[in-house]
This record gives structure tokens, C-alpha cells and sequence, in this order.
């Protein structure tokens, strides 16, 4: 489906991230946020939570965070709808080509109605994002890491209380879970099949997130750590979550097996090199660039890849496994390799390539 816009608004409300070209990445992420912040505000609304806390719920959701796992969701989601629309080149029966804003306005409610595979994306990403957020609230808790700044604000048991903050935790967590079959007002009824199959992908990474966040804190005991310890605790504590976002926006829409398999591979590099970057930037950029506390690894005596490799060779090695997750799913996606030099080819025009590219440039 192919629609050129120049906004990312209509008469109706927000433009569905997949009814908007991909011309630029600022134009792509800014309907994904849009879209999400619309679907935070539902969510709530049919959640029906107490005060404060609902408050501590909004409060941490709609903070300024880089919302990097529901983007995997939704350019992943793109990436294999391109993809799989290229391959069999098969005629848009929706929608074509639109320039002109009111047609579209006329057409959007009927074409959303029954748009179901979009509308399990919107309801993956909002599941990653509950989820990644309830992790924050509670490692910032005292009991964990006892941060006072996340995402440029105070903390949630700083702006409420530590009760509230853990209760936000989670019933964030709970929600991750009923937003993928919840009868929620703007969303068609959710589809039976996917939802399956995103469940079958979310718990279990879910779990894993859990169980790499205890083995950071039993490596906080150890004296050393090599780095194949430090591996395994990311590609859980970070990874997993990474993971599921990528292969639920893949599943939403139709990825062939051999698809996953690639977006599980792209997503195990990504992971690993989110977090090996994390550690790099905790070190090399302040606290109002981060948005929060810099130098807490060090404060708290964390186990890094700075700390076991150095600033320059853990940016190489992040480096490398940015230029790998680029490799691993380029050629699903175009169906030809890519030369040790050439990992740039389809970043103008593929939302999760692109994706990967926004990544790499990031400075928090």
C-alpha cells in the first residue's frame, strides 16, 4: 500500500503508520508516535485504573522516551508488507497513490474497519511498550537501581511513591498481555490467529527479560565477568524484548518462515548492540543529553563492555554487530546479499533498515 502525505493528521484523527510512504524516517517514527500515543490514551480509558494510579501509568508512558521496540514493531510490520507486496506483485486494491488529504479523509474510516492485521501491529506495539516500560519503573525502584531521573523526569516513586510506582509496574506488565485481545474502542476485534502466535512470541521472551535482569544483578556479586557471561545476560535482559517486537511486527504481517527466521537473527545482533551502545554512551555523553543519570554503571560497579573492552573497542563491536542485524535481513527483504561495503543499499526506502540506521546514530 503506497500513499503520499505530507501530513501525518487528517479530519478523521491520526494516519495509520502503513497508510504513509516511507519518504523519511522523521516522517515514519513521528506517525508510529502518533499512533501509539493515540493508542496509550485508549488503553487507558477501557483499563478504567484508580488514582493515582492511572496517573503514574500516564506519567511514565507518555514521557520522552525513544519508543525503539513498538518503531521495531511497526518498521518490521512495514519492512515484510514491502517486502512480501514486491515479491508477488500483486495490485493495491485499497489504495493508491493518494495526494490529496480530503480523499483520503473520505475513505480512512472504511478502510480501517476491517484492517485487522494493522490493527494486532498497533496492539504488538503498545504490548512491547508496556512491558519495556514496567522494567523501567521497577529497576529505578530503590530496592534495584534507585535512579532519581529516567527519560529526562523524575522517576515514578520519586514524582508519586515507591507503592505506586510498583503497583504501576504492574499493572503495566498485566496490560502488556490483555492488549493483544482486548475489545477496545478504535480497534477491530483482534484476530484469533496472530494473537496466538504473538502470545506464543511474547511470554517467553517476557520471561527471559526477567531472568537476564537476575542475572545482572547476580553479576553485580561477581568479581569478574567474561565477556561471553556479559553476552548472555543482554541477550536476555535486553535482546529478548528487542526479539519479540521485531518477529510480532513480522507475524502481523504475514511473514514466511524463512522472514522470521531472518528478523529473529537481525533482532539477536540488534539487541546485543543496543546494549553494548548503552554502555558506551553511559560513559562518553551527560545526564540531560541521556535523560538520565550518565555514569551509573560505574557508580553501581555494573559489569559493561566498557568496562571489559574500552570505549573504542566496545564502539567497534557494536559497530560490527549493527553491520551484521543490517546483513542478516537485507536479503529477505531484497532478495540479494549485500557486499562487506555496501551495507547501505534500501536505508532511503525501508522503514526497518532505516530503523537500524537511526539506531546506530543515536545519542541517548
Amino acid at each position: 500500500m503506497t500513499v503520499s502525505l505530507t501530513s501525518s493528521t487528517t479530519s478523521t484523527g491520526v494516519i495509520p503508520f502503513n497508510f504513509v510512504s516511507f519518504q523519511s524516517t522523521e516522517q515514519f517514527h513521528g506517525a508510529v508516535r502518533e499512533q501509539l500515543a493515540q493508542d496509550i490514551e485508549v488503553l487507558f480509558a477501557y483499563a478504567k485504573l484508580p488514582s493515582p494510579l492511572v496517573d503514574a501509568c500516564r506519567y511514565v508512558m507518555t514521557g520522552q522516551g525513544k519508543l525503539v521496540r513498538p518503531l521495531m514493531v511497526a518498521s518490521a510490520f512495514a519492512s515484510i508488507n514491502s517486502s512480501n507486496n514486491e515479491r508477488t506483485d500483486e495490485p493495491n486494491d485499497d489504495i493508491d497513490d493518494i495526494d490529496d488529504i480530503d480523499t483520503l479523509d473520505a475513505d480512512l474510516d472504511t478502510l480501517l474497519e476491517n484492517d485487522s492485521d494493522y490493527d494486532m501491529s498497533r496492539r504488538a506495539a503498545l504490548a512491547v511498550e508496556l512491558l519495556h516500560t514496567y522494567s523501567l519503573v521497577h529497576d529505578d525502584l530503590p530496592c534495584m537501581d534507585d535512579d532519581e531521573l529516567r527519560r529526562g523526569q523524575p522517576t515514578a516513586h520519586i514524582a508519586f511513591d515507591e507503592a505506586t510506582a510498583l503497583l504501576a509496574g504492574d499493572v503495566l506488565q498485566t496490560l502488556a498481555f490483555e492488549v493483544l485481545t482486548a475489545e477496545m474502542p478504535t480497534f477491530a476485534p483482534f484476530d484469533a490467529n496472530i494473537a496466538s502466535q504473538l502470545m506464543a512470541i511474547f511470554a517467553p521472551r517476557a520471561r527471559r527479560m526477567v531472568s537476564g535482569q537476575m542475572l545482572d544483578l547476580n553479576a553485580e556479586a561477581s568479581a569478574s565477568i567474561a565477556q561471553d557471561g556479559l553476552e548472555a545476560i543482554h541477550r536476555d535482559k535486553t535482546g529478548a524484548l528487542i526479539e519479540a517486537a521485531m518477529l510480532m511486527g513480522g507475524v502481523c504481517a504475514g511473514a514466511t518462515a524463512p522472514q522470521r527466521m531472518a528478523l529473529q537473527e537481525c533482532a539477536q545482533h540488534i539487541g546485543l548492540a543496543f546494549q553494548v551502545q548503552d554502555d558506551v554512551l553511559d560513559v562518553t555523553m551527560t545526564t540531560d543529553t541521556l535523560g538520565k543519570p550518565a555514569g551509573s554503571d560505574e557508580k553501581l560497579d555494573k559489569s559493561t563492555y566498557v568496562k571489559l573492552m574500552g570505549v573504542d573497542n566496545a564502539t567497534s563491536y557494536a559497530q560490527s554487530l549493527f553491520n551484521d542485524g543490517r546483513a542478516a535481513i537485507s536479503h529477505e527483504l531484497h532478495s540479494r546479499e549485500l557486499s562487506d561495503n555496501d551495507y547501505n543499499i534500501g536505508t532511503d526506502n525501508d522503514a526497518l533498515l532505516a530503523l537500524i540506521e537511526w539506531l546506530w546514530s543515536r545519542k541517548k
